[in-house]
This record gives structure tokens, C-alpha cells and sequence, in this order.
């Protein structure tokens, strides 16, 4: 039978090589005559493509340097897999991280790309890295805790929780331009229910073995320490959901999986999510953001997974989209605050000092600075029973505190706010979400 596989794998292979191949007119014959040296050609192709991506703002990287990152990655595991069927695991997953690299740093563009290296990961895996067994099985116990949250003092409104659904026409003329709360409206979620994403072994075996995914280190990408990596996917869920509860969490070590198309990465994930039909309301502008344009790809929706342990902060910051905001594992404090507050959250400027003073710091790369605003402020600090507060913070909390909203989101929950909105997240345990941009 595995060699069956093998051959199977091997002619699959081939085929979908000549078809890549074949779209490559300057390289093609290149490629052809000197397959015993592709590993080095291929590799100084992505060494090169991925430089051109670094040096470029990643909303202006040019698509030719995108396209011959995926191209070279997609050819390099083709040809390991029609190749060298006798390779070791660790070729294999090598050629499955370029392939998730081609994902996460490209964007996998071109007609077909995406599927074809989804299709080249599966085909890896069934003939070269097959499961091993897994004992654990069932939901990991604790991932929700039943300690109190600390209250927040830099919020003294609660935001609304609606006693049921609103219709959509409600939902457009009345609901749309504040925040709220739908308490358990996702608990039916496949990802809540029948596919729990609370399983390390469910997560595990929709992924498969070899994969990776991007992670941000550090508790707050706002201090000098934080950093960014990839890491196996299997590492990441051992971490976040160990057998054994961590006696605790250095805050340096903190890794995160924030703001990720994991439905991009995993596609059967998507399926365990429903999609609200609020999202297709075809919502005006609102009045405190008249600047609001949805989302410019073919859906108008854009759909990230955030993942992270106890502890994990997301500090105050703006999005130019309306959101609907899942809680779907563990608890989640969320601080909201409306626009015209703005001139006092003490923001990013995106000016040269602070680009030079934070240069990794996401707030601070960006092209339209008015979409990306961070606060210098924390949020989640007690800031009332300071004497000697800055001008800064005294104002923070005469004009904002009074305005601020607060909740702590259960499992099950989905909250929406509108773009503009100040924005503050902190998981009171092991927490899963997903926001939806509309």
C-alpha cells in the first residue's frame, strides 16, 4: 500500500510540475536541464523574491516578486516529491513549511496556486508523514477558568447586551452605528460544538503533520522585546493546550498567533464557522467614520483567527472595518471606546521619531497612519488613583474613562462594533477568536 502511495504521490507529482513548469516560459528548459540542481536554483529564486517582499510595505509588495516566491516554492516541493520518493521526514517537512511559507509570506496569488499547494501539502502528508497516534482525544479540560476577572477601571460604561437577536433590517437602521453584545449566539458553531476547537487532537488532524504558522512573541507588540517567527503548528498547540495547566507564563514567551487567515492555511476550518448574515447588510458610512470603504477583496469580508494563552494583550488601537468578534475558546476582557475621543488615546503618530524609536512595532509601517492608530496608553492599568499622572493620562481619564466601555466575553459570544471604535483585547485564559472585517 505505501507503495502505492508512492507512486501514485510521484506521477500526481510530474504532472502538476509540467503544468507549472510550462507557465514559466523564461525558465522552463532551464528547469528541465538541470533538475539535479534545482534545490540551489529554486532556493536563491525564494532568497530573492522574499528580500524584494521584506524591502516593500506589504500592502504595496509588487505581484511579480509575490508570484516568483510562490512559483519557486510550488516548483521546488514538486520536484521533491517527483524526485526523491525515498527522502527522509525531514524533506518532507521542509517542502511542507516552504509550501505554507509560499501561503503566509506570498499570499499564494495566481489562478490555482492556492489549491494546488493545499492539494501538494495533503499529498505530501498521506504518503510521507502520516499521523501517529494521538492520545488525547476529548476538549482539554480547564482552557476556561472560574476565577473572577479583575474589573476594569478605565471604562465605566458596560456595553449593551441585546436580549435577542436583532432582525436585519433592525440591525441597519438601528444597531449598526454602536457597540453590542449577542450573548451565546455562536454556541451552535461547529467550532463550539461538533468540531470543537477546545481539542488539541481536532486541531491536529485537520492540520496534519508538518504545517506552520506565523506567531508573535511577546506579551504586547508595542515593547522593544516583541518579535515575530514561524512556528509547527503542533509546537503552538502543545503550548497553548498542554496536558498539564503551566505553574506560569513569562511574559517574554508569550507566543500569540494574532490577525492570521488560518482558513487560508486550514480551509476545513472554515466550515466550522458560520458566517452572521449582519455582515451582508450593505452598512453606510457612519457618521463618526465617514471615511469607511468594506474591504476591498471579492467577498468584502476578511476573516482572521486569534489564538493565544492567558495573559495575551492586543493594546488600544482603531480598525477602519465594521467587526463582528467570536469568542469561541475561553474568556476575553474587551475594552471599547468611541472616535471622537480620539485626540486624547495619545497615538502613534507614524512620524519619523517614532518609526525610528519602534521600528518593529506594527503601528508604526504603515502607509495611512489614520488606519492603524495605536495607543501609547494602557488601557488595562489602573490610571484613577494616581496623584501625579502626566497631562496625557489626566486627560485620558477626564475625557475617556467616562465614555469607555467594557465586557468580558464568555464562550459563545459574539460582539460588533463599528470602525473607528478604540479597541482593547486581553484573554483571561487560553482564548480563541475570530473577527470578522465587513
Amino acid at each position: 500500500m505505501h507503495d502505492e502511495h508512492d507512486n501514485n504521490a510521484q506521477r500526481w507529482a510530474m504532472e502538476k510540475l509540467l503544468d507549472v513548469v510550462d507557465s514559466l516560459s523564461d525558465e522552463a528548459s532551464t528547469l528541465r536541464k538541470n533538475v539535479g540542481d534545482y534545490s540551489a536554483v529554486l532556493s536563491k529564486l525564494v532568497h530573492d523574491a522574499h528580500g524584494q517582499i521584506r524591502s516593500h510595505n506589504h500592502r504595496s509588495v509588487p505581484l511579480c516578486w509575490r508570484r516568483l516566491y510562490t512559483e519557486a516554492s510550488v516548483v521546488w516541493s514538486l520536484l521533491d516529491l517527483a524526485t526523491r520518493p525515498e527522502g527522509p521526514e525531514a524533506l518532507w517537512r521542509d517542502a511542507i513549511s516552504r509550501l505554507d511559507l509560499a501561503i503566509v509570506v506570498a499570499g499564494a496569488p495566481g489562478e490555482g496556486r492556492l489549491d494546488l499547494i493545499i492539494d501538494a501539502i495533503e499529498r505530501i502528508q498521506t504518503t510521507h508523514l502520516s499521523f501517529q497516534t494521538i492520545h488525547q482525544v476529548h476538549p482539554v479540560t480547564g482552557v476556561t477558568e472560574t476565577r473572577t476577572v479583575q474589573p476594569l477601571s478605565s471604562a465605566y460604561l458596560p456595553v449593551p447586551c441585546l436580549s435577542k437577536a436583532p432582525s436585519l433590517i433592525a440591525f441597519r437602521s438601528t444597531y449598526s452605528q454602536a457597540p453590542f453584545i449577542l450573548r451565546g449566539f455562536i454556541s451552535e458553531w461547529p467550532a463550539a460544538s461538533i468540531h470543537p476547537w477546545a481539542s488539541k487532537n481536532y486541531l491536529r488532524t485537520v492540520a496534519g503533520r508538518g504545517r506552520v504558522v506565523p506567531v508573535e512573541v511577546g506579551v504586547d507588540y508595542r515593547a522593544d522585546d516583541w518579535t515575530q517567527k514561524m512556528m509547527e503548528w503542533d509546537d503552538f498547540l502543545d503550548y497553548l493546550l498542554p496536558n498539564e495547566p503551566p505553574q506560569c507564563v513569562n511574559a517574554n514567551k508569550v507566543v500569540y498567533l494574532a490577525q492570521h487567515d488560518l482558513f487560508k492555511q486550514f480551509p476545513s476550518l472554515r466550515g466550522d464557522i458560520v458566517v452572521p448574515d449582519y455582515v451582508y447588510a450593505s452598512l453606510p458610512s457612519p457618521v463618526a467614520f465617514p471615511k469607511y470603504q468594506p474591504p476591498g477583496n471579492d467577498d468584502g469580508l476578511v476573516c482572521n483567527v486569534w489564538l493565544g494563552p492567558k495573559g495575551t494583550i492586543s493594546p488600544a488601537h482603531i480598525d477602519p472595518f465594521f467587526n463582528f468578534y467570536a469568542q469561541v475558546v475561553g474568556r476575553k476582557t474587551v475594552w471599547l471606546a468611541p472616535p471622537y475621543i480620539s485626540a486624547f488615546m495619545s497615538a502613534y503618530t507614524g512620524s519619523t521619531s517614532d518609526t525610528l524609536a519602534h521600528p518593529h512595532n506594527p503601528a508604526m509601517n504603515q502607509t495611512d497612519g489614520a488606519m492603524s492608530n495605536t495607543s501609547r496608553i494602557d488601557v488595562f492599568a489602573d490610571h484613577t488613583s494616581s496623584s501625579n499622572a502626566s497631562e496625557d493620562i489626566a486627560a485620558f481619564r477626564r475625557e475617556v474613562i467616562p465614555q469607555a466601555m467594557r465586557v468580558t466575553l464568555e464562550p459563545g459570544d459574539l460582539l460588533f462594533f463599528p470602525p473607528g471604535w478604540w479597541h482593547a483585547m486581553r484573554s483571561e485564559d487560553t482564548s480563541f477568536s475570530v473577527s470578522m472585517w465587513f
